[in-house]
């Protein structure tokens, strides 16, 4: 191979990114995401759980309704109830999102100067969903009993939870452990493939969208920001299904549900409304999924680089 077509090979492949590197990135990454994607996150586990009752009496007619009776009612900062949780989980939980991606790549790509297939990026990001389920699931637990708890009308019920803390200290001292991992398993359902299809799409497009004899790490803010919004939204058209379902399951009271809920909830949201009912808070996610997602991937690809500069040996 002459020097020329080896300069040109060794521009077009990513550079190794060390774990800790990843890591770190990726946490800035998710801090970004929140920030961005949590109002709208709101709106969607509203939209979902809200009564199913006749559509002329339901309480929030869609994603813009929603938004407007939670903002005349709770102000502006309604919109971010509940971030405590996912604030304290989120950064870490981006972190070991990008560094099981980064060792599901490193485990299948024996060879540096070969690009991965997209099955192996998808199986990359898989990993990545199984690791980050120790952390999302309480997170997303506490998360969504604060979010819903605020839309009972006034008198219906007293507030239960004062905050982030004190939801996680009730949920301890009612049944231990397993009532703040209540919803573990259909977390993983939801979390394991729709990772592998985000990772995928993102390094996937940022591939193909560098030119010929550039680097990958080249890549312009614009093309960061769309493939991290496409990434986005393919990780949310697998993962929205059983989002529904499990946030249904994590919100609903004690014994209502058996063993994992899987089956319970499916059928009762199917014979109550339908297949469309596993894709309520549609509009909601998918404002959401581009501009929150295209912000995590610019935070981490930036951060990557100041991390390139201040700790090169990293």
């Amino acid at each position: 191979m002459g020097e020329l077509e080896l300069e040109l090979l060794q521009g077009n492949q990513e550079k190794h990114i060390s774990p800790l590197k990843n890591f770190v990135a990726g946490g800035a990454g998710g801090a970004c995401l929140l920030f961005v994607g949590h109002p709208l996150d709101t709106i969607k586990v509203r939209l979902q759980t809200q009564p199913r009752v006749p559509r002329q009496d339901v309480l929030y007619k869609g994603a813009y309704d929603c938004f407007l009776k939670t903002v005349s009612k709770e102000g502006l900062l309604g919109l971010y109830r509940g971030m405590g949780a996912p604030l304290a989980s989120v950064a870490p939980m981006m972190a070991i999102s990008f560094f099981g991606f980064g060792l599901g790549k490193q485990l299948l790509q024996p060879d540096p100067t070969k690009t991965l297939m997209p099955t192996q990026l998808f199986l990359s990001g898989c990993l990545a969903g199984v690791f980050t389920t120790v952390i999302v699931c309480p997170g997303e637990r506490v998360k969504c009993l604060l979010q819903v708890q605020a839309q009972a009308s006034e008198g219906q019920r007293a507030v239960r939870y004062a905050g982030p803390l004190d939801c996680a200290l009730k949920l301890y001292k009612t049944q231990g452990i397993r009532s703040i991992y209540k919803g573990t398993t259909l977390t993983l359902i939801r979390d394991v493939p729709s990772n592998g299809a985000y990772f995928m799409a993102y390094d996937f497009l940022k591939h193909k969208m560098t030119a010929e004899g550039e680097s990958v790490s080249q890549l312009s803010t614009p093309k960061i920001l769309l493939c991290g919004g496409i990434a986005g939204i393919c990780n949310w058209v697998v993962g929205l299904p059983p989002d529904v379902l499990k946030t249904n399951f994590q919100t609903a009271p004690d014994g209502r549900y058996r063993g994992t809920g899987l089956v319970d909830v499916l059928r009762e949201l199917l014979r109550d409304e339908g297949p469309r009912a596993l894709y309520k808070g549609f509009n909601a996610v998918f404002l959401r999924a581009f501009p929150a997602n295209a912000a995590c991937f610019l935070g981490y690809e930036l951060a990557l680089e100041c991390l390139n500069w201040l700790a090169p040996t990293w």
